[in-house]
């Protein structure tokens, strides 16, 4: 592909990304990364801050300004591990369990977003591309971290 070919397909992708999480927020009314922590937690509740931001891919700052806004509305607690200071465990709360099955009832009441734009097939295959990116951009990252680190590649 030439550069002008990227680019241009990049530039489609952000913008299918920024409509999508509009409707998606306007649905849920929870951002798409808070909505994503409380999908986390409630695999894995209560869940160590440090996972969760690893799990997320964000980095600390955000993990916490997000955590604090869905502490303030009730949806987490945060506590922190009596044997080590320095870890905090976040955990959902009861309010935030029930406003996931509600957004999840909303979400078949109303369908999927996605729906008139790609079959069940399409999707699994969309996603699986997707996953296949992300796994190929974090090795390029972490690659060039290594450059960036030891002046040479390993």
């Amino acid at each position: 592909m030439s550069l002008e070919e990227i680019s241009h397909l990049l530039y489609q992708i952000k913008l299918a990304d920024q409509k999508i999480v509009q409707i998606f927020e306007e649905n849920i009314g929870i951002s798409l990364t808070r909505y994503e922590i409380m999908m986390r937690l409630k695999e894995e509740n209560p869940l160590l801050q440090s996972s969760l931001q690893e799990k997320l891919q964000i980095d600390q700052g955000a993990v916490t300004r997000h955590l604090k806004v869905l502490e303030a509305n009730g949806y987490v607690s945060r506590q922190r591990n009596p044997q080590n200071n320095r870890e905090v465990y976040v955990a959902l709360t009861e309010k935030a369990q029930k406003k996931i099955k509600h957004c999840e009832m909303d979400h078949k009441d109303t369908g999927s977003v996605l729906s008139p734009a790609f079959s069940d097939v399409e999707m699994k295959q969309f996603l699986t591309l997707l996953d296949k990116l992300n796994t190929q951009l974090c090795n390029i990252t972490t690659e060039t971290k290594e450059v960036n680190n030891n002046g040479t590649k390993k």
